[in-house]
């Protein structure tokens, strides 16, 4: 047995290049024992790269992933950072732009499926160009999408056509933005898998990146997801992440509050209206998850005796995992047409004449912004 293992450090995927374990198939290496017979032996993931166009969901944390991309700059790449619709703050990559050099990003806006169909989407790409700007990212272009829908891909292709000029193509995004739909449908218009996958590697990381080769002699580079902490789909348990991403067109709850009222979802965010002329509230949240209305002056009490039980998700075991609930103030000016984002939950539309004070309960950490209405 000392000798097998003995004999798994020493050997490498002959795809990725990162070295063989058989121990934690959800950790890099992976290669099931029976597998270590093959010639060449490559990790389950290359595997499910080269035999089904099935690219994992392999992660680094956000410190090792910059690192690993202050190695793109010194390329001539295109870098294709995929961020989600429905949790736009919470999954842009921030400094972006500092580490990729001058090589163009075009920003891919995935999940458009999400939105309720009566959305107007050149005022989404205006949106979204304006919100890049804000956050310090120069890209070359705003391409709306749905890989899972296959909306829009046929213009994600188009674009990547014009700006490549003969580059490989880098794909960045944080974790469940639909990063891996999006590669495997590259994989499946670009490349040629009987082509050998390659070895990149770099500095500073365990990860040596999937190269995936293309018919013109550049390659796709898939890159892991980055672990964003301040989003909620990232402290919760799989049962209740697959609550919080919906799979549908969101139908937005409209909610007439007057002032010291309380929404809450679950036992995972609280919405305060604590003070302001009676207005109305939108909630572009998932639908899969109910919202329970109370006093503010009950609210406390009402999450003590039902939280993990009426209030769910989650349940009261999986909310001990979680961060306490943090309270977040909110001051709406009057005329303000705003959103209040919730990282991996959505976001509350408030279109307020007279103002509003609002305050945001999450589990600490997780990210709450003030924004230009999105719709």
């Amino acid at each position: 047995m000392a000798r097998q293992e003995e004999r798994n450090d020493e050997q490498r995927c002959a795809g990725c290049g990162v070295k063989l374990q058989t121990e934690d198939s959800g950790q890099l290496g992976y290669v099931p024992e029976q597998a270590l017979q093959r010639e060449p032996i490559i990790c389950q993931r290359c595997f499910r790269i080269k035999n089904y166009n099935e690219s994992s969901s392999i992660t680094l944390n956000q410190d090792d992933f910059l690192r690993l991309l202050t190695h793109v700059g010194a390329t001539k790449s295109l870098v294709v950072n995929i961020v989600d619709i429905f949790d736009f703050e919470g999954s842009l990559i921030s400094g972006l732009a500092r580490f990729v050099g001058n090589n163009p990003i075009v920003l891919v806006v995935n999940k458009i499926d999400l939105l309720p169909k009566v959305t107007n989407f050149n005022r989404i790409v205006n949106w979204v160009q304006r919100q890049a700007k804000e956050a310090g990212l120069k890209v070359v272009e705003v391409v709306l999408c749905s890989a899972k829908r296959n909306m829009g891909f046929e213009r994600v292709l188009e674009v990547l056509d014009e700006h490549r000029d003969g580059r490989d193509i880098y794909v960045v995004g944080a974790t469940n933005v639909g990063k891996s739909t999006l590669i495997n449908r590259l994989i499946r218009d670009y490349s040629d898998l009987d082509a050998e996958l390659t070895t990149s590697q770099y500095p500073g990381t365990t990860l040596d990146l999937v190269r995936i080769p293309l018919d013109d002699g550049t390659s796709i580079i898939d890159t892991p997801g980055i672990v964003y902490k301040h989003r909620l789909t990232e402290l919760v348990g799989k049962k209740d992440l697959m609550k919080l991403m919906p799979d549908k067109p969101i139908k937005p709850l409209v909610f007439q509050l007057n002032e010291k009222q309380t929404i809450f979802f679950g036992s995972l965010v609280r919405f305060d209206f604590v003070q302001g002329e009676r207005q109305s509230f939108t909630f572009y949240v998932t639908n899969a998850i109910q919202a329970h209305r109370t006093k503010l002056e009950r609210a406390d009490e009402l999450y003590e005796e039902h939280k993990g039980e009426l209030l769910s998700p989650p349940t009261k075991d999986e909310l001990e995992l979680l961060p306490k609930l943090t309270k977040h103030p909110i001051r709406v000016p009057k005329g303000g047409n705003v959103d209040v984002s919730i990282s991996g939950l959505g976001w509350v539309k408030v279109n307020s004449a007279a103002g509003a004070d609002l305050a945001i309960h999450v589990p600490k950490g997780v990210k709450v912004a003030v924004r230009e209405s999105l719709i």
